[in-house]
């Protein structure tokens, strides 16, 4: 699955709202609870790097990727906006 693909999963979840989904109930806790999230994830990346285990770093990246995206979706920022931004701060470091 792609980046681009979850993104659209997330942003179906947002619209259908079906109480069975976890991504549904992230939204309809509300943007504080999401960037909560986003902040737990973060942390148990850290952990996990620095214990030297692939595998559960591999899965806690996947976990942030998936929240980050979620925030994303409750913000209104797209994929495209985030590779425009890294594309205009590539260009402007290879000046």
């Amino acid at each position: 699955m792609t980046i681009q693909e979850l993104y659209s999963i997330i942003k179906q979840r947002q619209a259908q709202s079906t109480p069975s989904s976890y991504t549904a109930s992230l939204f309809a806790s509300g943007g504080d609870r999401i960037a909560q999230k986003v902040g737990e994830e973060a942390v148990e990346v850290v952990i996990a790097s620095k214990n030297n285990n692939t595998t559960l770093l591999v899965g806690e990246v996947a976990d942030l990727y998936y929240h980050l995206l979620v925030l994303m979706v409750d913000k209104n920022i797209t994929i495209n906006e985030i590779e425009e931004e890294l594309e205009k701060r590539h260009a402007e470091k290879t000046r």
